[in-house]
């Protein structure tokens, strides 16, 4: 998912009861939440080293605990810094709630560990068990950016925060852990909102493999959601000759497919493809998508000698890398 949608979610997990084990546990689930996307710092080596690292070794089980470990001590630094310098606000009177830093640590591991499922639940997936597992598991459920689940946890979030304004305006006494069942709400919502999305993803499949869109036996179906309507859902379907995508609808049962249209050939076997393929950039490609499409588009001026094989490019023609179709 996006980045909004995690930093949301590690708020929501803070204060869903966490935060009344230790102070700053709102803070650590919200940073953490987000932490396994530090990977883009991958690109400043490149985009295609920055590509090789997407939604690696970040986003797994193994980083789990070094990375909450990470944030943890981010957070220690800042409670140290703010003691440190600012002594009248940062420390502790039996007032204040104290820091317990185990559960910080827990705080954040869990944090992590929803970076990880909101990732699987969109079709672009992770590999979570990588390196001991390369391949990568998606759950197809919710678009990769989800305006149902951003309205969700900003309710949960917002709505306590104008509730308490209401209170203090009416002299009510000030509630120190407002929001738990909202945000409660919120993340349930969220849970509800994958299993219903789940079933209409199963009905789609079905549809798919009933309506026979392709003219000979498809060998693979991937059913890929739209944002917002869980009814609308687009189909990617493999034979041994060709790609074909399809539109389905759930509610109406219809599967829309124009073979001319959304059917693209394989292409033929060939000795610049193959280059292509050996290729820095056609090796990362290929490890990330899980649809890996190379083509060949004619000759062309290689554009970036670089990325490319020198002594097998030189008589060769450059090849496009594609998701999906053009």
């Amino acid at each position: 998912m996006e980045p909004v949608t995690h930093f949301l979610t590690g708020a929501c997990i803070g204060r869903a009861g966490l935060n009344r084990r230790t102070a700053y546990a709102t803070l650590v689930a919200t940073l953490a939440a987000e932490a396994p996307d530090l990977d883009v710092l991958w690109s400043l080596g490149g985009p295609v080293t920055g590509f090789a690292h997407h939604r690696g070794i970040s986003h797994t089980f193994l980083a789990g605990p070094l990375l909450a470990l990470v944030v943890t001590g981010f957070v220690w630094l800042l409670d140290w810094l703010l003691t440190r310098f600012l002594p009248s606000r940062s420390r502790h009177p039996a007032e204040r709630q104290p820091v317990r830093w185990l559960w910080v640590w827990l705080t954040a591991l869990i944090a992590h560990l929803s970076h990880l499922a909101l990732d699987w639940t969109n079709n672009y997936g992770l590999r979570p068990f990588f390196p001991f597992d390369k391949h990568w598991y998606s759950g197809d459920l919710v678009f990769i950016a989800e305006p149902v689940i951003w309205a969700l946890l900003l309710v949960a979030l917002l709505l306590p925060s104008l509730l308490g304004l209401a209170d203090r305006e009416m002299g009510a006494r000030k509630v120190r852990f407002r929001g738990r069942g909202w945000a409660i709400f919120a993340l349930s919502g969220m849970v509800i909102l994958w299993c219903w999305r789940w079933t209409e993803h199963a009905k789609a499949y079905n549809l798919v493999e009933a309506a026979q869109v392709t003219p000979t036996p498809a060998f693979r179906i991937a059913i890929e959601p739209y944002p917002v309507n869980p009814f609308r859902w687009h189909a990617l379907l493999e034979t041994a000759n060709t790609w074909q995508t399809a539109e389905v609808d759930t509610r109406t049962g219809r599967v829309d497919s124009d073979p001319g249209i959304n059917s693209l050939l394989k292409p033929s076997p060939s000795a610049a493809i193959e280059v292509a393929r050996r290729t820095r950039l056609g090796q990362v490609y290929q490890d990330w998508s899980q649809w890996p499409v190379i083509r060949d588009v004619g000759a062309q001026p290689v554009p970036d000698q670089a990325i490319l094989d020198p002594p097998l490019l030189r008589s060769a023609t450059v090849k496009k890398f594609m998701v999906g179709f053009e």
